[in-house]
């Protein structure tokens, strides 16, 4: 991870209290991760393709376009049953951000295990744009005509 950017050093008063190792200093990542498993448990349980079971998009029922967001959540159902192609169809963001959240809480648990500090993911200026430039370019086109093999299924 050569953009990652690396918890602000302790100040003098908590550099001398080391970090805790093993079970005891990884305990908050282990507990995001569950609650990562928690939601895949749910979505997987409680189908999101039946209209209404998670309420409807807010931006969706006010002004009828599918935000970046929408279809994420069957994306992440179709995931748990293991269609990718499906998955792909309701969302093409959702796979990169499963992955990303996996190899980001993994990092996490391993260097507290280990008694290291949290690395915090970081991009630079130039990608983030052109990332935003996509995520819009990708609302546009799932709006219209010609995009319409991207709107959720």
């Amino acid at each position: 991870m050569e953009n990652a950017h690396v918890a602000p050093e302790p100040t003098a008063e908590a550099e001398s209290a080391p970090l805790a190792r093993g079970v005891a200093g990884a305990w908050i990542p282990l507990l995001v991760a569950g609650a990562g498993i928690g939601v895949g448990v749910l979505l997987h349980l409680r189908d999101p393709h039946v209209e209404g079971s998670y309420g409807i998009c807010p931006l969706y029922a006010l002004a009828g376009i599918y935000c970046p967001g929408c279809g994420g959540m069957r994306a992440v159902h179709n995931l748990t049953e293991g269609h990718i192609i499906d998955s792909l169809h309701s969302s093409l963001l959702a796979i990169p951000l499963v992955l990303a959240f996996v190899l980001w809480v993994g990092d996490w648990t391993v260097r507290a295990w280990r008694g290291e500090p949290m690395r915090l993911p970081a991009i630079s200026r130039t990608t983030m744009w052109v990332f935003l430039g996509l995520l819009a370019l990708y609302t546009v086109l799932r709006n219209t005509p010609w995009g319409t093999w991207l709107t959720p299924v």
